[in-house]
């Protein structure tokens, strides 16, 4: 069932038995942005493509400095967000939300792998990613998603959404072999989908 999830509480209890998701494609191809107005597939897709960037922004982070929880870029984000809806049609509250519930499905990860790398050192990545490049990625994921929030926009107010929407997270979540901590994080992403 999508529902919110208590605040990292679970996330932490599932990264002592979880193994990180399986990466995917480095950057979603443009087909995402251009799915069928009636599926929610494409736009799944692509939240989970969003989603397993956590883990790379895990290894840049985990060690150094850098706060897992970074208000300023988290408000440039949603700024950023909401003015691109507006351009597109969308509700920039909404869409706001929308991806309120990203960034915290990617601390969701992020607090996670932290547990599990703070109890098992020896499963500490070996390779950092680079936090720059990634926050390209994910702002080019940002662009696609905002495309295809606009067209799904007839779908996600369905009165079938919900249920289309646990449907296509259930079949996404096997195809990227989601393992316990993102299925929950994935779960945290979806919530504000349907309108």
């Amino acid at each position: 069932m999508i529902a919110a999830v208590a605040p990292f509480s679970l996330a932490l209890a599932a990264a002592g038995t979880a193994n990180a998701a399986t990466p995917g494609p480095a950057v979603p191809s443009a087909q995402h942005a251009t799915g069928r107005s009636d599926s929610l597939e494409p736009l799944v897709n692509l939240l989970a493509q969003r989603l397993k960037t956590a883990d790379s922004v895990s290894t840049a982070k985990y060690g150094t400095p850098s706060p897992v929880d970074d208000p300023a870029r988290e408000k440039t984000e949603l700024d950023s967000a909401a003015a691109m809806a507006t351009k597109q049609g969308l509700d920039p509250n909404a869409t706001r939300k929308i991806f309120s519930d990203q960034i915290q499905a990617n601390k969701v990860v992020q607090y996670g792998l932290y547990s599990r790398w703070t109890a098992l050192p020896n499963e500490i990545p070996k390779i950092k990613a680079d936090l720059t490049k990634l926050r390209t990625q994910l702002d080019t994921i940002t662009d696609d998603l905002i495309r295809d929030l606009a067209a799904t926009k007839t779908a996600r107010s369905a009165s079938g959404c919900k249920s289309d929407l646990q449907s296509t997270e259930r079949s996404v979540s096997r195809a990227n072999h989601f393992d316990a901590l993102h299925v929950q994080a994935f779960n945290r992403a979806l919530v504000s989908v349907c309108t």
